[in-house]
């Protein structure tokens, strides 16, 4: 047994994912923006279950709404008539930054000497302590821990005339993975971090703009997809349209390799790779990198379904649903006793046992961080009567922390860091244990079939969690100026 106890774990430490930080999704030009940004916002649930929040413009106003929990907890019919406008943003969040407060669920809203002013980011600001340090010893004061809100505090002391200037000289202060949209009460502006980190698409509903996360949520709501924001481009929508600027010069793409592999719902697009097609062709690689003498293929739900497929495809092998999620024990349930606390996995999954008894199993999951959801699920799986349990994971080992908007565990924590791929087969219990290969991970990006004809080179992907080569500078101290960049 690992020297890491697994005994005190609640449900929600045994089922060890990573987690992404938020989605955004903004909205103008449509007399109905709060209600449709809404459903923008029930499509991007899956990247924050924390918090949900809306704020709104009309001519004259700008009205918010924002609280704990899912986005159908957070607006009932009360909330949403109260958003009028032509134009709103929203925000799901899981925290990475700040912690799980009501005073860091998003959109903050501010208002100052220029006007109102929202902002919703999804990502990390790996420079926000410092910032942050200089600004409270100039006598700036926080409303919340979230490194959101040193953006606002920029904004607001920018020496420029317009909100659009003072932004893009607030931008060239910060460093890290972010995609920002800002509402004023005359535009929105929409910003996708130099490396294009983390994703972000525009789109179009009739003569109004989108702007989101994800396509899914274009498709939830009708809008047509228009294209990805580019790295270091700045949209700016008002009532004379859109037009764009760079705010930063982007000499290298690192969007991180997670939003294919776990992150991103299955039916969007990222940056013209469609994620679905992606993870089945990661379990083709799989398969042929690491085949198993096995009767039966299933995947971990929901993610991990396509690469499952995949993997069964090329060896030929019947793909079948051996692992059934329960929908209704999501990010709040009764936590178990002491006593009970083995049953944190079975409240979220159970093995069909009349697929796997008697069966040697491939399991296909996405990744695998400290070990205890899949030892738990192996177990799980040879309860129910499988003789063999084969573990394949459509990622590398993850070594290495995030720093730009996922929450990782400490490295200590992390299984990978610490222990060899049979130690680590050995503690998870399963029969054997293969990971992708770092090099056949990318290689999927230019395979045919598997994304589309233009391919791409480790250059245009992050994958600091398994290398641990980061694409930017990571800070540890402060001796920073808040002069903007070229001032």
């Amino acid at each position: 047994m690992d020297e890491v106890s697994t005994q005190g774990l609640d449900a929600e430490d045994v089922w060890d994912k990573l987690h992404e930080e938020c989605g955004v999704f903004g909205i103008w030009g449509h007399p109905e923006a709060a209600q449709l940004t809404y459903y923008g916002l029930y499509a991007l649930q899956h990247r924050g279950q924390e918090s949900a929040g809306i704020a709104s413009v009309d001519s004259i106003t700008m009205h918010s709404h924002r609280g704990m929990g899912l986005v159908t907890e957070v607006f009932g019919q009360n909330q949403l008539p109260g958003l009028r406008g032509h134009a709103a943003v929203g925000h799901v969040r899981y925290s990475t930054a700040g912690g799980s407060h009501i005073a860091n669920a998003q959109p903050l809203v501010f208002s100052f000497g220029k006007g109102n002013i929202a902002l919703a980011h999804n990502g990390n600001l790996i420079n926000a302590r410092q910032i942050r340090d200089l600004l409270d010893r100039q006598g700036s004061i926080f409303q919340s821990t979230s490194d959101t809100e040193v953006v606002a505090h920029l904004i607001a002391r920018g020496g420029y005339p317009s909100t659009v200037e003072n932004v893009r000289a607030s931008m060239t202060m910060i460093k890290g993975g972010y995609a920002f949209l800002i509402l004023t009460d005359d535009q929105l502006i929409a910003m996708r971090d130099p490396l294009g980190l983390r994703p972000m698409a525009l789109g179009m509903l009739g003569d109004a703009y989108v702007v989101a996360s994800e396509t899914c949520a274009f498709d939830t709501i009708g809008a047509t997809f228009i294209r990805d924001v580019e790295p270091g481009e700045m949209l700016i929508i008002d009532a004379d349209g859109l037009r764009t600027e760079r705010f930063a010069q982007a000499n290298r793409k690192a969007l991180c390799t997670f939003e294919y592999i776990y992150f991103a719902r299955p039916d969007s697009d990222i940056d013209g790779y469609n994620v679905h097609m992606v993870r089945k062709q990661l379990g083709r690689v799989l398969a042929r990198e690491a085949p198993a003498n096995a009767d039966v293929v299933i995947g971990v739900p929901d993610s991990s379904i396509s690469a499952a497929i995949g993997y069964a495809e090329e060896l030929a092998l019947p793909y079948e649903i051996g692992l059934i999620k329960n929908k209704y024990s999501g990010r709040t349930f009764i936590q178990p006793s002491q006593e009970l606390r083995s049953l944190g996995v079975r409240l979220k999954l159970s093995a069909v046992r009349k697929i796997v008894a008697g069966k040697r199993v491939v399991m296909v999951d996405d990744s695998l961080v400290r070990g205890t959801t899949s030892m738990r699920l192996v177990q799980l799986l040879k309860d129910a009567g499988a003789t063999e349990v084969h573990v394949r994971i459509t990622s590398p080992p993850v070594r290495h922390s995030c720093f730009y908007g996922i929450d990782t565990s400490a490295r200590e924590e992390l299984i990978a860091a610490r222990k060899s791929v049979d130690e680590i087969c050995a503690f998870i219990g399963a029969d054997s244990l293969a990971f992708l290969d770092e090099s056949s991970m990318l290689s999927v990006f230019s395979e045919d079939g598997a994304t589309k004809p233009d391919a791409r080179s480790a250059h245009g992907f992050c994958n600091a969690c398994f290398s641990g080569v980061y694409p930017t500078e990571i800070y540890t101290e402060s001796p920073l100026s808040l002069t903007p960049k070229g001032v």
